[in-house]
């Protein structure tokens, strides 16, 4: 399902059965245990407040525990109740429910985000990626996980004639609908263009197909995964790359991270926004959004 206002569509996963049917019965025990083995390289240590773009339910967020906050976005509240169950109450989590591309965070307000498994979903990253950018201090680690369409399953599907798409093309290919695999070098050029200096890239899940599942146990897969993330991540031929990279500082002074304001009008992009719940007004539209269930709701309808 897809909602439209004046920004690209989004990909929403209201209602959906996504965290059960695809993480917890899809036998993805292998592709969750190689993610792990990416973020154990590219994670800081810690740090102050880190944004989880496209969180979901939850999967990844216990990882990010040298953190003092994270806030979780996503589109679906349904995906957040889910979150809220997984992690509990702890006081270190905020939950917002927005669209990636009307962001209600003001200025510098984090200092670290990670988008993974999300990227995929987006027709027009880069609107994306500038909102993001403006939302992080100076020197903030930002690490982004896309789907390769130069991964090798392409590269020889295509050469044998099985494919019409070339993966050696900088465009992105939309397989499905509101699902896109993109070329590394695109990739790496929209987070220049944004102010994004690349530090690291690790190839991820080598060995996705179904028959290495069928023929190895989990412990040596990750095992050869572990060593091939070593080997061939300067290859880039993988099904998913990891990109750690950190913000370019603006201007001649590094602006610090913004502490007296939090929130934004994602409607007309005003801060700071009262953080007053149940209900946050803007001072300058007059739009409203609500809090209920633990959950900030940003979401322009």
């Amino acid at each position: 399902m897809t909602k439209e206002m004046n920004t690209p569509p989004v990909c929403d996963y209201e209602g959906s059965d996504y965290q059960d049917k695809f993480w917890k019965e899809g036998g993805r025990a292998y592709e969750d245990g190689a993610e792990v083995l990416a973020l154990k390289r590219l994670l800081p240590t810690g740090g102050s407040h880190l944004l989880e773009l496209g969180a979901g339910a939850g999967r990844n967020t216990p990882r990010y525990r040298g953190f003092e906050r994270v806030t979780l976005l996503d589109y679906s509240t349904t995906q957040l109740q889910q979150a809220i169950q997984y992690l509990g109450t702890d006081p270190r989590y905020r939950f917002v429910a927005a669209d990636v591309y009307r962001l209600p965070f003001a200025p510098r307000a984090f200092d670290s985000a990670t988008m993974i498994r999300t990227l995929h979903h987006l027709s027009e990253p880069n609107i994306a990626i500038a909102q993001l950018r403006e939302c992080l201090a100076d020197n903030a680690v930002f690490i982004l996980e896309f789907a390769n369409k130069r991964n090798i399953k392409s590269i020889l599907r295509y050469w044998m004639g099985k494919q019409d798409w070339s993966p050696f093309t900088p465009e992105q290919v939309e397989f499905v609908k509101l699902n896109f695999d993109f070329h590394p070098k695109s990739v790496r050029a929209m987070l220049a263009g944004n102010g994004f200096k690349l530090e690291q890239e690790i190839s991820v899940s080598f060995l996705r197909a179904g028959f290495f599942k069928r023929l190895l146990p989990l412990k040596l897969m990750l095992a050869k995964e572990n060593f091939l993330q070593h080997t061939l991540s300067w290859a880039a031929i993988s099904p998913s790359i990891f990109l750690r990279s950190t913000t370019v500082p603006q201007g001649e002074e590094a602006l610090g991270m913004q502490t007296e304001a939090f929130f934004r009008c994602p409607a007309c992009g005003h801060y700071p926004l009262a953080d007053t719940p149940p209900e946050l007004k803007c001072g300058q539209c007059g739009q409203t959004y609500t809090f209920k269930d633990g959950i900030y709701d940003f979401r322009l309808k």
